[in-house]
């Protein structure tokens, strides 16, 4: 474990810890697509101590990651869709920024034109057109049933879309104009071949997401440590008081953090939880 630059040297280590914000992918999930029993158990051990916990996904509140966020704390807030929905899940209050539809529906129809892989996300729902390999996969990942389906049969309010993109066109999506949106792209060590592109409404991201749910458990930033990997979890590590990096996040994540801890693969979340001071 190792101690990167940056932070007030005036912070004791290890801190006061009262939030804790768990990234999914390349984080909470390694390649095996699975959760280790030790982290689970950890993680248990510090909420009964009085330690909250904060699933910070870029995923749907609907599938797979809502048994994530509910095993990490069944009674608390968690942000999904990289801030744009902020659920609370024993009332199932949400706060959610949609996008506006000339947006979509410009999106939409770049899309199409030049067959790209593009996904639309509501609270509960999504939308994906295109019968894909990568889109059949991602289905999987998220545990959901693939049922591809024109955008038009939506029923909710769009609250992020997402390109499903190669390396090869990352860069030209990258520079076509997405209005005032938050472009962010992330990866997943499951689907090592795809990088997503989320789409979010101005000004929402995790940071955003972490910030609603200190105010909401009324904890100061201060006393709120965020993993991360990737580079969508940058603006909740640039908000929180102890920004913590997995051992296999990127360059700009690591110099963003605190802490680099050891590799998703190698129980690195372990190494960060242990890091945790309860209140």
């Amino acid at each position: 474990m190792s101690v990167a630059s940056g932070g007030p040297p005036s912070v004791p280590w290890p801190p006061l810890i009262r939030l804790v914000g768990i990234d999914v992918d390349g984080t909470l999930v390694g390649a095996s697509g699975e959760v280790p029993a030790p982290i689970w158990e950890r993680i248990e051990a510090l909420r009964h101590q009085g330690v909250h916990f904060c699933l910070c996904s870029g995923r749907p509140a609907f599938g797979v990651t809502r048994g994530y966020a509910e095993r990490l704390d069944p009674t608390g807030w968690h942000l999904f869709q990289n801030g744009a929905s902020v659920v609370h899940l024993p009332s199932g209050a949400s706060r959610s920024r949609p996008l506006p539809e000339v947006y979509i529906a410009t999106l939409i129809e770049r899309a199409r034109s030049k067959g790209r892989l593009f996904e639309l996300y509501g609270d509960t729902e999504y939308t994906v057109e295109r019968d894909d390999p990568r889109a059949r996969a991602h289905a999987a990942l998220l545990g959901l049933p693939f049922r591809p389906q024109a955008f038009e049969t939506r029923t909710q309010p769009v609250v992020r879309a997402q390109w499903l993109l190669t390396a090869e066109t990352l860069g030209p999506v990258l520079a076509e104009p997405h209005f005032d949106l938050e472009v962010v792209p992330s990866t997943s060590p499951v689907m090592p071949e795809t990088i997503f592109v989320n789409l979010t409404a101005a000004g929402v991201n995790k940071g955003s997401g972490i910030e609603t749910v200190a105010q909401a458990l009324q904890i100061p930033l201060m006393e709120v440590m965020m993993i991360g990997d990737a580079g969508n979890d940058l603006p909740a590590l640039a908000r929180v008081g102890h920004p913590v990096a997995m051992g296999n996040a990127s360059p700009a994540v690591k110099a963003a953090a605190r802490t680099v801890v050891g590799d998703v693969d190698d129980l690195g979340l372990l190494q960060a939880l242990a890091l945790v001071a309860p209140p």
